[in-house]
């Protein structure tokens, strides 16, 4: 199976990735994998990412395609795969198609990880995270009352990115950018919505439940 895997921050992408492509025994891809393994490698796509993220700038289009390309072009990916990050917008998902089709292939499904603004909010914005081990607790998840990790007695406090009007901005941005995949997608006739509401292990049930009939 060729997957898309999309949704907004905090929907749970990169945990249902990793169970969905075990279960479906294909290689997660995320771009986040594929800019790490580039750079720490040191090819030369990796040092020209580099030099733009030493710079903080955004590393352009054309070297993450690239990326992706040669990362799909592995023999892991040739009977199939999940792609998590990548297309993050409409001119990227319709390079992934020339590029499949390329390869003589195309997606059989794009999977949505459907939750509520409000869950999102709850799921981020009640993160604290451990100063001294790292470790992130939940003030609802793991009934956190106080300020003290349970783990190594650290302080816990609230990261930027996870205080509330952080996550809305970013929410607003996911709209903006990417939410317009889903239309896309949808028009393409492969797209494929799930609850992604609740336990982690019954949101992978709901999800391989509604890929069954396009697993070959």
């Amino acid at each position: 199976m060729r997957l898309v895997l999309v949704g907004p921050p905090g929907a749970g992408k990169g945990t249902q990735a990793q169970f969905i492509a075990s279960n479906l025994s294909i290689p997660k891809i995320s771009t986040g994998d594929i800019f790490r393994a580039n750079v720490s490698g040191g090819t030369e796509l990796g040092k020209l990412a580099k030099e733009y993220m030493d710079r903080g700038d955004l590393v352009p289009d054309e070297v993450t395609i690239a990326m992706v390309r040669d990362r799909l072009s592995e023999d892991d990916a040739r009977d199939g795969f999940l792609l998590d990050g990548f297309p993050r917008n409409v001119p990227q998902a319709e390079i992934l198609k020339k590029m499949l089709a390329e390869f003589g292939v195309a997606l059989d499904v794009v999977l949505e990880l459907v939750v509520d603004e409000d869950e999102v909010v709850r799921r981020l914005a009640g993160r604290r995270t451990c100063g001294r081990c790292g470790r992130i607790w939940h003030v609802d998840f793991d009934d956190k009352k106080d300020d003290i990790c349970d783990a190594c007695g650290g302080s816990l406090y609230q990261r930027d990115d996870d205080k509330e009007e952080t996550v809305r901005r970013r929410l607003e941005v996911y709209q903006e950018q990417t939410a317009p995949l889903v239309s896309f997608y949808a028009e393409e006739k492969i797209l494929v919505g799930v609850d992604a509401a609740g336990p982690v292990e019954e949101v992978t049930r709901r999800a391989m439940e509604a890929l069954a009939p396009h697993v070959g």
